[in-house]
């Protein structure tokens, strides 16, 4: 009986020796597979996930030629700093009131897209330096004469792009009792259908888009007055709250474009005719 027991006592030795090596080699291969995950971690977070609203030219909109491009000063913008600083954009196009909870939840990391930097919107998001100063003008029918001013749109019905400033500041004067109707849209384009369509009257949006689409089409609409604000109305680039790092490294890259030319050369590409 000893004897048995000496000999399954070496077998179990054996036995324990083999296991340990088999998980000896385990754990070697554990630590090589979080190096490989490090890495992929590591590429992974040069890729730039950005999200916009392509349907606000000047600044984001679809090629008309292939359908799919997204094109714009905002994206043009946001590359020139993602090289910069050593990254690369993967773009995404969304609806713009969607923005902010797709950075909220992380599905993106950064949001340009016309962004105007305001109170509500920074207690949601953390904010670049800006770089575009803008402001709202009203755009209405080409053969109408009676809105010249914003005191004009007294009784009228208006409409803006949802999720946006000039949104607001067509509920701010729906509810001084200004004009009679607000309707809240998805875009410019749909905005302006609503005008064709005798819908509505006019369409409050953010002056650089109002005026694109005036250019591009000078027999269906005008430009009729500037909208007058307390504070400039100036884009910036969203992260989300507490993103220090990210938000740092993009500060960082806006400077080096407007140093080196960049921005100015992008002005003149997408702004230089108008003005």
């Amino acid at each position: 009986m000893k004897r048995f027991s000496k000999v399954v006592v070496a077998g179990v030795l054996a036995a324990s020796m083999v296991l340990f090596a088999g998980c000896s080699g385990g754990n070697n291969n554990a630590d090589g597979d979080k190096d490989v995950n490090a890495n992929a971690e590591s590429q992974e977070s040069n890729v730039l996930k950005v999200g916009t609203n392509a349907e606000f030219a000047p600044f984001e909109y679809v090629n008309e030629e292939d359908g799919t491009t997204i094109e714009g000063f905002d994206i043009d913008l946001i590359n020139a700093i993602a090289a910069d600083q050593g990254m690369t954009v993967e773009m995404e196009n969304m609806e713009f009131d969607g923005l902010i909870m797709a950075l909220e939840n992380g599905s993106i990391d950064v949001a340009i897209a016309g962004m105007s930097v305001d109170p509500k919107r920074a207690k949601q998001v953390d904010f670049t330096e800006t770089y575009y100063d803008a402001g709202l003008n009203i755009a209405v029918a080409i053969d109408d004469d009676s809105i010249a001013s914003e005191e004009d749109l007294a009784g009228k019905v208006v409409t803006a792009q949802q999720g946006t400033t000039g949104a607001n500041k067509a509920m701010e004067l729906q509810e001084a009792g200004v004009v009679a109707d607000v309707k809240l849209l998805a875009n410019i384009n749909v905005c302006m259908m609503a005008l064709a369509n005798g819908e509505v009257d006019a369409v409050i949006m953010d002056i650089p888009v109002n005026n694109r689409y005036v250019a591009a089409h000078p027999d269906e609409v005008k430009i009729a007055a500037d909208i007058v604000a307390e504070e400039p109305e100036q884009y910036a680039i969203a992260v989300a709250k507490g993103n220090t790092e990210l938000l740092e490294k993009l500060d960082a890259g806006l400077a080096n474009v407007k140093e080196d030319g960049t921005y100015d050369a992008l002005i003149d590409k997408y702004f230089g005719a108008a003005e």
